[in-house]
């Protein structure tokens, strides 16, 4: 990625993170940059699975993009392993460098990597930006989905 270095989220970078998962008007209802303890928690349970894959995208020396990836093994599709793409997010100084493209990129390589046959994401209903980017790089809207707060 030349310029760019993907690695895994280690704690010093929870603050950069949680500030972009933050910083649009979703986020911003839901996380509490103020509070980082509940982070660093999720951040030791998602390090300790193997299918887990919490990277961040560092340029400089500062963290600039985000994602989560999950490999899920499973039965369907004739035991067809997928992979599941969440919480994409880019700095606000990033946003239209390419970098989303890139990040995307890495972890449709890193699934295949994994033996995935399947790479799914999906995107809130209010986000339509994001829904023409990942369109463009080949991603069908194929289903409609479900969330059930507990």
């Amino acid at each position: 990625m030349g310029d760019l270095e993907v690695r895994r989220v280690v704690a010093d970078d929870i603050p950069a993170v949680v500030a972009m998962l933050a910083d649009d008007p979703l986020g911003a209802q839901r996380e509490s940059p103020d509070d980082l303890t509940p982070y660093l928690a999720a951040l030791d349970r998602v390090n300790s699975d193997p299918n887990q894959h919490l990277v961040v995208a560092v340029r400089d020396g500062s963290v600039v993009g985000t994602l989560q990836l999950t490999i899920i093994p499973g039965l369907s599709r004739k035991g067809a392993t997928r992979s599941v793409i969440e919480a994409v997010r880019i700095h606000a100084d990033e946003r239209g460098s390419g970098l989303g493209t890139r990040l995307i990129e890495w972890a449709i390589e890193e699934s295949r990597r994994q033996g995935c046959q399947l790479v799914q994401l999906t995107s809130d209903t209010s986000r339509t930006d994001a829904h023409r980017f990942y369109k463009r790089l080949g991603f069908d809207a194929s289903h409609v989905g479900f969330k059930l707060q507990l």
